[in-house]
């Protein structure tokens, strides 16, 4: 599905990514984690399109997308969320699903007016779609709610009703606990587990909830110093030393815990 290749990113004279090999496998829930500041969010960004890697390659079915921006890697299928929602805040929850399918007859004036049946046609299905969407998370009571209004965990079950509006072979969750009450990140870990078994979604997590990411997601891959240094389920990496020294640094005590939301990763 995706094959990260020996990719490498430097900002001047930082080397914030230092060449990462994985791969996320077609039905999987692929796991990334690691402490803050170890290159997380910057091989996200290299993958989803943000910016090209100093070296190495990005695979996608196969076929080479390394530097593609975002919107050409969306009609590929490959789709990201964010750990701070981008909604449209004086947009309905509704209005925000109904915008993301490419294509719609209706957003050129031309085909508006002369295709107007086609335009009808297509509205009619985004709609069943976006019904579709709501059910699935619950989310129909707030429908027509502003999506500014809505609370961190609404705009995050929103996120992924978006990625649902997609043809989307793999999609990229940026940290979807955070900021999140227990409630919610119940819902939202329903959503994502049933996403997968029953809709055959793909998925690679950043997450700093090792709850979560337990529940969710096998295999998983630590990153530190911008390198990867352990792969595997998440109750082998709890007993890796290297894993643990990671995340508590020298002569710490403890163990890894449920979380460390922290500063950007």
């Amino acid at each position: 599905m995706i094959r990260i290749d020996n990719v490498s990113k430097a900002f001047g004279g930082l080397q914030a990514v230092r060449g990462v090999s994985f791969e996320v496998t077609q039905g999987s829930i692929t796991g990334l984690i690691g402490p803050n500041g170890a290159g997380k969010s910057t091989l996200f960004n290299i993958i989803a399109g943000r910016f090209p890697p100093s070296s190495g390659h990005v695979l996608l079915d196969g076929q080479d997308i390394t530097g593609l921006p975002p919107h050409k890697l969306f009609h590929r299928g490959l789709v990201r969320t964010f750990q701070i929602p981008h909604e449209f805040s004086r947009m309905t929850v509704r209005e925000n699903l109904m915008v993301v399918p490419p294509g719609q007859s209706g957003e050129n004036l031309f085909k508006s007016w002369l295709r107007w049946g086609k335009v009808k046609q297509q509205d009619s299905e985004v709609l069943d779609r976006v019904d579709d969407v709501l059910k699935f998370l619950e989310i129909t009571h707030v429908a027509d709610e502003l999506a500014g209004n809505l609370s961190g965990g609404q705009k995050k079950l929103l996120d992924l009703g978006r990625t649902m509006m997609t043809d989307a072979k793999v999609v990229l969750l940026d940290e979807p606990g955070a900021g999140v009450n227990r409630t919610l990140l119940g819902k939202i870990r329903e959503a994502i587990l049933r996403l997968n078994r029953e809709r055959g979604y793909t998925f690679c997590v950043i997450e700093h909830d090792m709850d979560l990411i337990s529940a969710l997601c096998e295999p998983v891959h630590v990153m530190a110093n911008g390198e990867l240094i352990a792969s595997g389920s998440m109750e082998a990496l709890r007993q890796n030393e290297e894993v643990r020294e990671a995340y508590l640094g020298g002569g710490a005590s403890g163990r890894m815990g449920t979380a460390d939301q922290g500063a950007p990763s």
